[in-house]
């Protein structure tokens, strides 16, 4: 019988938890599911313990973060034999045969050793349309796997190979868990499923997108994320967003990472800026190189794990 533990990450997640939790009882596969709650104020905690005992609840003092607080699950499903993983967001459910639909392309997919992570079919809330960013992952690789031609002409394939889905709904073998370990702790919330795929990809496995299997994520549709108030406000969380990117990209193992020329890159940058009278910009990259200057190491040693270390990141 293969052992499924399904992984959650709650925090304030009353709007979703009966659905969400409804749903894992009725999977016409059994599950196990691990929830991890980053203290939760609005009764979450509470409400599971009372209505879902079957749940195995790890109660955090503290916010976590999302990967920290997945990696404890991960290490305890493993430590209790899991065969597979299944990453979920709280804001999400599945219906009855979505995990028999995965186990069965998982089954059919000739060399197991190139899987990564399969995902099912994200819809979004109103279970009549993609979820909007999935959709979006979808489109960057239908030139090359010409998916929307095949569905559209009922020709679809049971799988497809895509480059990224987001951490919503995540199917990994115990293999890849051993292989590629847990969330690099490096992030506390926000690019944590990017730099988990740059890694997969450094290793040669693959990402691939089940037909068959339908779930739904329940997320914002809409690409455009809460206006700030201000333009500061604005100008703040784009430099926030700047700053992640180019962490995401010295954390990725495919990058040619060298602190030196990174550091003349930066300084380079900052030298324009000024000869160009371009104040501000110049003083964000300055504000950026001291960022970084202290971050180096860091981010050198978190990739040394992900390259050499047995299952990183986690405690097994």
């Amino acid at each position: 019988m293969v052992n499924i533990h399904i992984i959650i990450v709650t925090y304030n997640a009353m709007k979703w938890a009966e659905r969400c939790f409804t749903s894992l009882r009725q999977s016409s596969v059994a599950v196990k599911c691990i929830v991890i709650d980053n203290g939760s104020l609005d009764g979450t905690q509470e409400y599971i313990k009372n209505h879902f005992p079957e749940i195995d609840l790890i109660q955090s003092p503290e916010n976590l973060g999302f990967g920290k607080a997945n990696n404890l699950g991960i290490e305890k499903a493993y430590k209790e034999g899991a065969d597979f993983f299944y990453l979920m967001n709280q804001d999400a459910w599945i219906f009855p045969d979505s995990f028999q639909q995965m186990l069965d392309v998982y089954n059919s997919v000739p060399d197991k050793s190139k899987i990564g992570i399969l995902s099912p079919m994200h819809l979004d809330g109103s279970e009549k349309k993609f979820d909007i960013h999935f959709e979006n992952y979808l489109a960057k690789d239908v030139r090359n796997n010409r998916m929307f031609s095949d569905v559209y002409f009922g020709e679809a394939k049971s799988f497809y190979e895509i480059s990224f889905v987001n951490a919503a709904h995540w199917f990994i073998p115990k293999n890849v868990i051993e292989k590629i370990g847990g969330f690099n702790p490096y992030f506390f919330y926000g690019a944590e499923d990017y730099e988990y795929v740059n890694r997969l990809t450094y290793f040669g496995l693959k990402i691939m997108v089940c037909t068959k299997s339908k779930v739904v994520h329940d997320a914002v549709q809409s690409f455009h994320k809460k206006q700030p108030q201000n333009k500061a406000e604005l100008l703040a969380n784009t430099r926030l967003s700047m700053r992640m990117q180019r962490e995401t990209k010295y954390l990725d193992p495919n990058y040619d990472y060298n602190v030196k020329r990174e550091r003349t890159a930066i300084l380079s940058y900052i030298l324009k800026l000024s000869a160009k009278g371009n104040i501000n910009e110049s003083k964000f990259y300055l504000d950026q190189y001291r960022y970084f200057s202290k971050k180096f190491k860091e981010i050198e040693a978190a990739r040394k794990t992900s390259m050499t270390g047995r299952h990183p990141f986690l405690n097994l």
